[in-house]
Formats: structure tokens, C-alpha cells, sequence
């Protein structure tokens, strides 16, 4: 149980860390303050160490993770495309940042109850991601 919970909550770490930089990478080109910009750039550049760990932890159980669901990331995309043309405004990205990291917090969270039985470095990485879309979404919200 404990190596099965284990792999089920490291795929979903890697699906959300992969979620995360997707969304940084559609948003980034519409961010006009540079400090935004800066702090966009510096998460995505943790969401892939953290995601670099995550791999390792998943090969160690000889699993290649999983993709973000492709409905989601679909939808995601819509809404970010309808949003930044309606109003291109580092508002409207700190917006959609903020929801997203909420969501992410969120799901992490559920998966951390949900899989309980996963040994204690997948849930530091778990939390520790969960931190890093908690800084983000709040660093976010003065560009609100």
C-alpha cells in the first residue's frame, strides 16, 4: 500500500508541477511589470527543480509520471486566451494565477488525504509544493 500510494501521489505532483509551468509559460508574454515578470520566471524556475525530483522519485519506482489531464489543460487555456483578450492587464494574469494556485493547493491537499499511506518524502514534496503554489498565488494577489 505504502509503495502504491507513494506513485499515485508523485503522478499527481508531477501533473501539477507540469500544470504550473504551462500556465506560467501561457501568461508570462502578456505581463507587462517587470517585477511580475521576475517573480513568474523565478516559480516556474522552482516548479521544474521540484519537477526534476519529482521524475527521479517516480523512475525510482520505474514510473514515467503523468500528464496533466488534457480536458483541463484545454479548458485552462481557453479561459486564460478569453480573459487576456478581454482585458491584457497584469491584473487579469494575477487573477488567473491566483485561481490556478488555489486550485492547485487545493487538489495537493486532497491528494496528500487521499494517498496517506505514501511514504514521508513524497509528502514533503507534496507540501513543498503546495508552499510553492501558496507563495505564488499570494505574491500574486498585489498585482490584483
Amino acid at each position: 500500500m505504502i509503495e502504491q500510494d507513494t506513485v499515485k501521489l508523485l503522478r499527481e505532483c508531477d501533473s501539477g508541477v507540469k500544470m504550473g509551468v504551462k500556465s506560467i509559460d501561457d501568461v508570462i508574454g502578456a505581463v507587462h511589470a517587470e517585477p511580475m515578470r521576475r517573480t513568474l520566471r523565478e516559480s516556474r524556475r522552482e516548479h521544474e527543480v521540484l519537477g526534476t525530483e519529482i521524475e527521479s522519485q517516480l523512475q525510482r519506482f520505474h514510473d514515467e509520471g503523468r500528464e496533466p489531464n488534457p480536458m483541463i489543460t484545454a479548458v485552462s487555456w481557453i479561459k486564460t486566451e478569453a480573459r487576456l483578450t478581454a482585458d491584457p492587464s497584469d491584473s487579469t494574469v494575477a487573477d488567473l494565477m491566483t485561481d490556478g494556485c488555489n486550485m492547485g493547493v487545493k487538489s495537493l491537499n486532497r491528494y496528500l488525504n487521499q494517498y496517506a499511506a505514501a511514504d514521508e518524502r513524497s509528502k514533503d514534496i507534496t507540501k513543498r509544493l503546495i508552499h510553492l503554489e501558496e507563495k505564488l498565488g499570494s505574491d500574486m494577489r498585489a498585482y490584483l
